[in-house]
């Protein structure tokens, strides 16, 4: 789960990491209203997006308007917000489509030095928290890892021993910083370490950390995600999720608990396990299609969540064609037929439909879908299921 920049930096507050003052507004009076109460020569009006870039991107009607704005008095501030709220803006993370705006942050200005990077995530192949640190700050950090790696530091935390002092010094050290600095952002990484691990967070990445004229260090941008699976422990981060940033699908299947993720592709799949669905991707691409999503319905699902899942699938208005890969053992194929042939007699079947059936009570299945009397093809195999959806696909767009 992603969270704003303005949530993230509030929970940074709380653990010890300096931030600017700022104000959270929805209209283009509490943006004048904001300046003023911050007080400062200079300030940012910030777009709130579940996506990076902002600064960068662009509004859709507007490409000359920007996602970060500075302002100087309250009522350029008025100016800024009301071309940015509710208007749709694109950066290299939204892709085409962008998203629209619907919360501004009003950010006190500081006096910048210097622009560092400073982020935390899990190295999953090395089952340890890496640290990544740069001198290249306010910078996409995979577009410095391209044209200049040996600006990037990384560090691994070995999770029984925490963060060692040595560590953040070597950091601290790499990125140039001196005398009391060294001290201070050995604070800051304690305590965004103490978040990470105590929060359940997948990610903390602050671009740029700053160095203001005065010395200090300042996070001037944050982000956090956290994961999924332990958002139970933590309540207070679960009422952070803001669903206008959310594919409606992903809501739909979460409330069903599915799990469903929405991708480029346009062939939807349907499947049970997380290994099969990985494997039918795979190979869909093998055939020189993309699939339209990842959607596990899980190893005993009901016919209610099967039929969920599929009208979920159906309701993605880029998909050309669907394929259902389903390996009974825990659940019945003959569920997942009915499940099928209910949904698309309720939702109407406009696309090429395969459907590859294994496992327990599976020449019932097969029986259910001969009988039903809709154009569902059925195949024998993996690699079958996936050839016929693309050249049924294929076929459909030439027509």
């Amino acid at each position: 789960m992603n969270i704003h920049e303005y949530q993230a930096k509030e929970l940074l507050r709380s653990y010890g990491v300096p931030t600017p003052r700022g104000v959270l507004i929805h209209s283009p009076e509490e943006a004048r209203q904001a300046v003023r109460s911050l007080g400062t020569p200079i300030c940012a009006v910030k777009a709130q997006i579940h996506a990076g870039g902002r600064g960068a991107g662009h509004f859709k009607d507007h490409p000359e308007i920007r996602g970060v704005r500075l302002v100087r008095n309250a009522d350029e501030a008025k100016d800024a917000a009301y071309q940015m709220l509710n208007k749709t803006l694109i950066t290299r993370q939204t892709g085409p489509a962008g998203r629209v705006v619907h919360k501004l942050y009003v950010e006190a200005g500081c006096a910048i030095e210097r622009e560092l990077y400073l982020s935390m995530l899990i190295d999953r192949s090395a089952r340890k928290i890496m640290i990544v640190a740069s001198q290249a700050g306010g910078m996409s950090i995979e577009d410095v890892a391209e044209k200049t790696p040996e600006k990037i530091q990384k560090i691994w935390i070995d999770p029984e021993l925490g963060l060692g002092d040595y560590q953040a010094r070597v950091l601290a050290t790499g990125l140039a910083l001196q005398g009391p600095q060294i001290n201070e952002f050995a604070t800051i990484i304690r305590s965004a370490y103490s978040a990470f691990t105590s929060l359940d967070t997948s990610m903390i990445e602050m671009n740029p950390l700053v160095v203001t004229k005065e010395g200090g260090l300042m996070a001037l941008d944050a982000k956090m995600a956290f994961d999924d699976n332990g958002l139970f422990r933590h309540p207070q981060i679960a009422e952070l999720r803001d669903p206008n940033e959310e594919d409606p699908r992903e809501q739909e299947a979460a409330r069903f608990g599915l799990s469903y993720v929405s991708l480029d592709g346009t062939i939807g799949c349907m499947v049970n396990g997380a290994g099969l669905a990985m494997a039918t991707m795979d190979i869909i691409h093998e055939e020189g299609e993309a699939p339209a999503n990842f959607l596990d319905v899980g190893g005993g699902a009901s016919r209610e969540k099967v039929g969920a899942a599929f009208r979920i699938l159906l309701s993605d208005q880029k998909i050309e064609g669907v394929l259902v890969n389903i390996f009974g053992g825990i659940m019945r194929c003959d569920l997942i037929a009915g499940a099928v042939i209910d949904a698309c007699k309720e939702e109407g079947l406009k696309v090429p439909l395969v459907i590859r059936l294994a496992g327990t009570l599976v020449e019932e299945g097969l029986s259910m879908i001969r009988q039903s009397g809709l154009n569902i093809t059925i195949a024998t195999d993996l690699g079958d299921a996936a050839r016929k959806i693309v050249a049924e696909v294929h076929a459909r767009r030439a027509a």
